[in-house]
């Protein structure tokens, strides 16, 4: 995928000024078997067990964070932005990169040697977010994903780290040449764990990471569990619970990361599927939970746009009024765009004609495009072709036969004169 262009951000100003911007709150309702109240594994993040959303999901929600985007993959159509281009922390949304580059370099069934400098001592900083790993604990790659991305363990993230490149400096190095690849310009990681609070994204970078990851199918299938055993050295099982909150109270959600930290505040990449669509909504520094904010963006990206085909190839566009005569025309292709659902109803098309195309135009020349649009925002276009020309009144046939009859009369009188 090639990342969200600044284009794209721009136009997004002319797709959502259609969208009424009056929100209705209200509380929307979970599933009846919410998440547990907290992680299993201790976290600083809220475990709601309601989404508080708005009512009527069309108009455009009010979104309390730094910065949000909310993005349709299929043709990165950005639908929602909050400052996009926002540098901020991002916590352990950062963990999305440690694991893409671990699924490049490794293959999940390789088994990792927990170096010393990955292990956390009680009280460390970040302590409370790790998979508890001993010095020379081995542990299959596979393991140590679930911890870093459904447990977001710290420990994990540097054992992987290590595992990967040697040392975490290193790895970090990695990321950032991952990064720059992927286009995402703005961002600068400092750390495989970001518990340091040094490393820079934003919102619009991280649109385009997320679906990078959830390219790598693991990656995809791993971010969707929402809890996973993980073999202890001794004892029983580690039992890892999923942070994201999404995949018990929004039906749709698949993934991907949550964050959190003094500086970064509540972070949360979050990807949604519905009717063949899929979003990706990103939440940067919310001041309180960021599950319902997301929650709020994907409900409103799934009902206030439709994805709509306004012309099939063949559809009649009506009568070309050419200079020396009318034809009728057709449309020379298809238009499917993502609209505005509310617009629906206000969408209109015109026919622009070609200038100087000359009588009689064979079937199939182009002789214009039929573009449709909405108030704010151009839809797209389609060639009009010609279907057909009729004759003139009195005369039958196609011009083009007409004109051989013609000539043939002609060559024929010519023919006979020179008897005579």
């Amino acid at each position: 995928m090639t990342p969200v262009s600044a284009r794209r951000i721009a136009a997004a100003g002319a797709l959502v000024i259609v969208v009424a911007a009056a929100l209705t709150g209200a509380v929307g309702a979970g599933p009846a078997s919410g998440p547990p109240p907290t992680p299993v594994n201790g976290s600083r993040s809220p475990f709601p067990q309601v989404l508080h959303t708005p009512a009527d999901p069309v108009p455009r929600p009010a979104i309390d964070a730094a910065a949000a985007l909310l993005l349709d993959t299929d043709g990165d159509a950005v639908l929602y932005q909050r400052s996009p281009s926002l540098r901020r922390p991002i916590a352990s949304l950062t963990k999305v990169m440690t694991a893409l580059v671990v699924f490049d370099r490794t293959r999940p069934s390789d088994v990792a040697r927990v170096d010393p400098r990955a292990v956390f001592a009680r009280g460390d900083y970040g302590a409370t977010s790790t998979l508890g790993l001993r010095p020379g604990e081995r542990m299959r790659v596979a393991d140590l994903l679930a911890g870093l991305l459904l447990g977001s363990a710290n420990d994990a993230a540097e054992a992987l780290a290590i595992h990967v490149a040697g040392s975490e400096t290193r790895f970090v190095a990695l990321m950032n040449r991952r990064a720059a690849g992927l286009g995402m310009s703005d961002t600068r990681f400092a750390s495989s764990s970001g518990l340091d609070d040094r490393g820079r994204s934003t919102a619009i970078d991280l649109a385009t990471l997320a679906v990078a990851a959830h390219g790598v199918p693991a990656f995809a299938q791993l971010v969707a569990t929402r809890v996973r055993r993980i073999e202890a050295p001794s004892g029983p099982d580690r039992r890892i619970q999923n942070r994201n909150a999404l995949l018990w109270l929004y039906p749709d959600a698949v993934g991907t990361k949550t964050g959190f930290t003094a500086a970064a505040r509540y972070c949360l990449v979050a990807v949604a599927k519905r009717d063949g669509r899929t979003l990706v909504a990103v939440i940067l520094g919310s001041p309180h939970e960021a599950f319902s904010d997301a929650a709020a963006l994907l409900e409103h990206g799934f009902e206030g746009f439709t994805r709509h085909t306004f012309v099939e190839a063949g559809d009649d566009l009506g009568v070309a009024a050419l200079e020396g005569g009318d034809v009728p025309v057709v449309a020379g292709g298809t238009l499917e765009a993502l609209v505005p659902t509310a617009a629906l109803d206000d969408v209109s098309g015109r026919l622009r004609l070609v200038p100087g195309v000359a009588f009689p135009p064979a079937p199939g020349d182009r002789v214009g495009i039929y573009a449709m649009s909405v108030p704010g925002l151009r839809i797209g276009a389609v060639p009009a072709v010609v279907q057909h020309v009729p004759p003139p009144a009195g005369e039958r046939g196609p011009w083009w036969v007409r004109v051989g009859l013609e000539v043939g009369r002609a060559v024929a009188g010519a023919v006979g004169g020179l008897a005579d």
